[in-house]
């Protein structure tokens, strides 16, 4: 309680003008403890209200000759009734409100008297002073008799008649000027309640104002904008008895930064009128939410442009990457203000377009601190650190973003001694300073030094905060950065989405997911990055359904048509297994950059479709998007899944010439792979021997898993020894080998490669199995007995190993990797992972539905074989996505058609 009064006053202060009252009234709280309850009528009777008094009278004294009677009090009147209205809403006690607002006041006008009275000058003062409060507190009941003055003449209580007409010179003033000045005073205080995220007092304020003007309903909405409260807006927006230009303004800027687009250009449409702030503000929120073709748009209808309309689609052009577009933007017009210059040459220096963001620096009529800056971060970002130093030595001035620069460069470059050494030189240091100093040591996970210099910094803001959470989050550090997490005083989207990060990238998927909720339920604004994390989680475990709903709150939010949103999206539903959405999601994005159509393609390929990844490579070059060294991994990769030798082979051997690209190690490993896969080992040899560099472990690799394809031991073994030595820790390879022993018979061979790995303490990643029902994670291991249905699935799994046996399926028993029965060897493969996801998914999604089951490994050849039968015997479509690719199961066959 003695908090909350204590804020009272502290903001009610803010209403009058002085640093003289302020000063004396903190000065005299310091003999008193304002913690104390039973204290703080002594406080405000002895000290809050005789500084006001004191004040008030000072005040009135010099404005005597300027203000009629009634106006004499109209400030302390204000004061008084806000300093109520904020009791109220800080929860005070009806009781203890009344004593502060009764016995306080009064018994102190009793008490202390002489003090006041020989300020306000007399009996007049004083009756004035009465009638205020009387009419600001609204006090119904007798109050003890005023006592005068020493010496003075006494002083009798107003009657009721002077008190009545006192209020009703309130409210009713003789003149409009009269009125225009308590209605400006009423607004101020309207204001600043809505400054202080107490909109329920200001509306109580707003209802209780004898005369309401356009401008009190436009501080009532921009208050309601300014606290969230979109809907309350929007409500007193549509009751206005008449709007003006100002109120169309302050709504459509309120939607602009809500980034509702489509609201926002709803209300810009119905608007009666426009100036250039109307279209400067749908101007700017289609720039500043990656939607330049909109901007554009705006641009081309506005009747009158200044220098922020010029200046908003130039930014949106290069924010977007649409660096030419912008350059023929500035080479249209001659009088840009350096404000412009800036941005197109930061635009530059993002793309490592030096050369000519110099020439534009260069060009500036005057440069500015900011041209420097940017000129110097251009060059230490791109490592060009002598041009850099010699530009900071030129620079007329260095202020503290100068000597910022330079250390960014420093430790973007990987040399945290040199920033060190700046950073220790600078002559006045900011939070950015600081943060660069900490964001070096995180870069280069040397998060003691970081911690240390973040618990130095004088002051930490919540970049500082941000910073740690994201370096121990990705340095797999989770408990840290939760600890931090949860110790920030005031978090945003950024401190949400690198713990959400955090844990997707940890492999802690449900947790990632369950965070993201929780942000949501906390009011926190939901921001790309938040969304894009959250769909990244959701791709990696491919909850389908939980990403369809983030799809939806994308669209609600305005998002879904951004690049960096629809490659998100794109992503989420190649990933689920949801081929058919993903193809949704990349036609609406509007502006495909190379990443979509990469994804697109490699989304294609990993289902085995092919033919529609050639369609969508040939739309790709039609549209004059050049590919890059991902879309060519793609394309081989989509070959060697499909078995398009000759089409791999001549875009293989074709895209130097075609697209200027050279071949790396990917690009040979996809196609050692196809070849491999069509048996053709020998020629898969020789190109490994014709390599420009080294193979690495993964081409190896390829060629020890066509080398099990094929039974080839030989190679199979040559292969796995390079492996070996390369990666001593990869258990795939082990497994890989041993299946091959055991596919030839060779049992001591197999029973030796388990040997070697127990004594080299490699072990076999554990398989299994998961899917999404009811927007909950299920996951399966081999022979697992842990899920609350283990009766009922593995009931349903010996039906239709009868039905499968019945239709002619037999166990692919040569995979196991023991020497035991074959009887038993069945029963060890009945129970595999998928299998048992695959039986809870038939049991718990609804029929029509397709059951999607992930599984960390590649899947075996036997649950591949069984898969088809239970397809066909259920008559469900199954979408089995494993480390390799996905296969899709319908009607007793695979879209991989065996070739995987």
């Amino acid at each position: 309680m003695a908090n909350a009064i204590y804020t009272v006053i502290e903001d009610s202060l803010r209403l009058l003008k002085g640093q003289a009252l302020k000063d004396q009234f903190y000065g005299s709280l310091e003999t008193y403890d304002v913690e104390k309850s039973e204290n703080l009528c002594l406080i405000l009777k002895c000290r809050l209200f005789p500084t006001l008094l004191l004040f008030g009278g000072q005040k009135l004294k010099k404005k005597k000759k300027n203000l009629n009677d009634d106006g004499n009090c109209t400030e302390l009147r204000f004061f008084f009734y806000a300093f109520k209205t904020k009791l109220i809403n800080h929860g005070v006690s009806p009781e203890l409100h009344k004593l502060i607002s009764v016995k306080c006041i009064h018994d102190h006008w009793d008490n202390s008297e002489p003090i006041v009275t020989s300020k306000m000058r007399g009996s007049v003062r004083g009756r004035q002073f009465h009638s205020s409060c009387l009419f600001s507190q609204k006090i119904q009941q007798p109050i003890s008799r005023l006592q005068a003055t020493e010496g003075s003449k006494k002083n009798p209580y107003p009657s009721k008649r002077t008190l009545a007409r006192k209020k009703n010179k309130f409210f009713k003033s003789q003149s409009q000027a009269r009125v225009g000045s308590d209605t400006k005073k009423w607004n101020m205080v309207i204001t600043t309640h809505m400054r202080n995220g107490q909109y329920d007092s200001a509306f109580s304020v707003f209802n209780t104002m004898p005369r309401r003007c356009s401008v009190s309903y436009n501080a009532m909405i921009s208050g309601y904008l300014l606290n969230g409260r979109f809907d309350l807006a929007g409500d007193l927006f549509d009751k206005m008895p008449e709007r003006d230009l100002v109120s169309w303004n302050v709504m459509l800027s309120g939607y602009v930064r809500k980034c509702d687009l489509s609201t926002a250009r709803a209300l810009f449409e119905r608007m009666p009128e426009r100036d250039v702030v109307s279209w400067n503000a749908m101007l700017s929120g289609y720039a500043q939410n990656g939607l330049p073709n909109e901007a554009k748009e705006i641009f081309s209808r506005m009747p009158v442009k200044n220098d922020i309309s010029w200046n908003a689609l130039l930014s949106a052009y290069v924010h977007n990457g649409r660096i030419e577009e912008a350059r023929r933007l500035f080479e249209s017009k001659n009088d840009w203000h350096v404000v412009s210059w800036n941005c197109l040459m930061g635009g530059y220096v993002k793309r490592s377009k030096l050369v000519d963001a110099r020439r534009l620096f260069d060009g500036i009529p005057v440069r500015d601190e900011v041209s420097w800056n940017t000129m110097i971060t251009g060059y230490a970002q791109n490592g060009e650190l002598k041009e850099a130093q010699r530009l900071f030595e030129e620079s007329p001035t260095r202020d503290v973003f100068t000597w910022t620069a330079m250390i960014s460069g420093y430790v973007q470059n990987g040399m945290l001694d040199e920033a060190r050494r700046i950073f220790d030189e600078m002559p006045e240091k900011n939070l950015v300073s600081w943060n660069a100093m900490i964001a070096g040591y995180v870069q280069s996970k040397k998060m003691d030094l970081a911690r240390e210099l973040f618990e130095a910094m004088p002051c930490q803001n919540v970049t500082s905060w941000n910073t740690m959470v994201t370096g121990y989050a990705r340095s797999g550090d989770l408990a840290h950065a939760k600890k931090l997490f949860d110790r920030m005083p005031r978090r945003d989207s950024v401190s949400w989405a690198a713990m959400i990060a955090g844990y997707a990238q940890s492999g802690y998927s449900e947790e990632a997911l369950h965070l993201f909720v929780q942000m949501k339920r906390d009011g926190e604004r939901l921001n790309r990055s938040s969304f894009i994390c959250s769909l990244s989680t959701c791709a990696n475990i491919a909850a389908l359904e939980m990403g369809k709903q983030l799809h939806g709150q994308l669209v609600k939010a305005g998002y879904e048509t951004g690049c960096f949103v629809g490659n998100a999206l794109l992503v989420m539903y190649c990933k689920s297994g949801s081929i058919d959405e993903a193809y949704d999601a990349f036609e609406d994005i509007a502006d495909k950059d190379v990443i979509s159509w990469n994804t697109m393609i490699a989304g294609y390929a990993r289902h085995g479709f092919g033919k529609k990844v050639l369609m969508v490579f040939e739309s790709m070059k039609a549209m004059g998007i050049k590919p890059d060294d991902a879309t060519m991994v793609a394309i081989l990769s989509a070959c060697s899944h499909t078995g398009l030798l000759d089409k791999g082979r001549e875009y293989f051997y074709s895209m130097t010439r075609d697209y200027g690209i050279t071949a790396n190690s990917a690009h040979y490993t996809c196609m050692i792979d196809l070849l491999g896969r069509a048996g053709r080992l020998e020629e898969a040899q020789t190109l490994m021997k014709n390599m420009p560099f080294e193979p690495d472990a993964a081409t190896w690799g390829a060629l020890l898993g066509a080398s099990r394809i094929h039974g080839n031991t030989q190679l199979g073994e040559k292969a796995a020894q390079v492996v070996f030595e390369k990666e001593p820790d990869n258990s795939g390879m082990y497994v890989l080998l041993s299946n091959l022993y055991a596919a030839s018979g060779r049992w001591d061979d197999a029973g030796k490669m388990r040997i070697k790995m127990r004594d080299k303490g490699v072990r076999k990643v554990p398989g299994y199995s998961w899917l999404e029902v009811q927007n909950k994670i299920h996951s399966f291991s081999v022979g697992d007995c842990s899920h609350p249905e283990t009766k009922r699935i593995y009931s349903f799994l010996e039906e239709l190993d009868l039905k499968m046996k019945k239709d002619g399926f037999v166990s692919t028993t040569k995979l196991i990797l023991h020497d035991v029965e074959e009887e038993e060897k069945e029963h060890m493969l009945k129970y595999h992972s998928e299998k048992l996801a695959v039986a809870y998914g038939i049991l718990s999604i609804p029929a029509g539905r397709p059951i999607r089951v992930i599984k960390n490994l590649r899947v075996c050849e036997d649950c591949h074989n069984a898969m088809k039968y239970i397809s066909k015997i259920v008559g469900r479509l199954i979408i089995l996505r494993d480390s390799n690719r996905f296969h899709h199961f319908s009607g007793g066959s695979c879209s991989c058609g065996d070739y995987w």
